[in-house]
């Protein structure tokens, strides 16, 4: 349970926000007409935000702000909207730390196997999503969880963001989505960097913006329980990941539908 919903339950749930913290103020707009738009469509909401993208194409792509100053607007975040805040971490000392304002903490694709981090991040009781690493079966993530489960820590999430698929590519194969779920953990699909194409731009990854709502529809048809998007109020001017990020000013029409699919395929007989 979470801010008295159920990631997983009768209700679609979606992660959402900037990918990296560029200023307090953008997150703040993003976070409000979100809220707005699935309270209004009664959609479980979650504000994502990174204080730090470690992995990033180049020495010289925008990370974020740091552990301290993007956990204290997180925090404000948190409070100002009522909302629950999912974050990454990279590092083990990171986990005890983010877990005092995060409800969610998120490890990365690229550090999916990463025992020492994932221990850590479980350890602090807190609800727990590992992203599918790019390089994995959708079979392999049962070991991952494990690790969670074994450090006395059953609050597990399962993203699937896409596997590699030749060079510079992935590939999104809607069967992991049951194939995880069959293993007992709710999978979220992140729609946004599934369509991302690493190092598409030499020192930096590119995007197919045009195909998020195509795998959006997908994963739910497919049962996902909840969607990851990253949204920006202008994507074109974002420091990280514009190109797979949608326009904050586009998301609701998207967001009912969505919903809708997710209801008949989730109704009860």
């Amino acid at each position: 349970m979470l801010n008295n919903f159920e990631i997983g339950g009768d209700k679609l749930t979606i992660m959402a926000g900037p990918c990296a913290i560029e200023t307090k103020e953008i997150c703040e707009i993003v976070c409000e007409k979100l809220k707005e738009i699935t309270n209004k469509l009664d959609i479980n909401y979650i504000f994502k935000a990174s204080f730090d993208k470690a992995n990033r194409s180049s020495l010289n792509s925008y990370r974020g702000l740091g552990i301290e100053k993007g956990l204290e607007i997180l925090s404000s975040i948190k409070k100002t909207y009522n909302v629950p805040i999912v974050t990454d971490i990279h590092e083990s000392y990171q986990a005890k730390i983010a877990a005092e304002v995060a409800d969610i903490l998120q490890i990365p694709a690229f550090l999916c196997r990463q025992t020492d981090l994932l221990v850590n991040a479980a350890k602090t009781g807190k609800i727990i999503n590992s992203k599918k690493g790019q390089f994995l079966s959708p079979y392999q993530m049962k070991s991952i969880a494990k690790k969670v489960e074994d450090s006395n820590n059953n609050k597990i999430l399962i993203t699937d963001r896409g596997s590699s698929f030749g060079y510079n590519n992935l590939v999104s194969d809607m069967r992991g989505i049951k194939i995880i779920q069959d293993m007992g953990y709710p999978v979220i699909f992140d729609a946004t960097h599934s369509v991302q194409i690493p190092g598409g731009n030499g020192d930096s990854s590119s995007g197919e913006r045009e195909f998020v709502p195509v795998l959006a529809r997908a994963a739910v048809a497919s049962g996902a329980k909840g969607l990851f998007f990253e949204i920006h109020p202008h994507p074109e001017c974002a420091l990280c990941d514009g190109e797979n990020m949608l326009p904050l000013d586009e998301v609701e029409e998207l967001f009912v539908t969505l919903n809708e699919i997710f209801k008949v395929v989730n109704k009860k007989c």
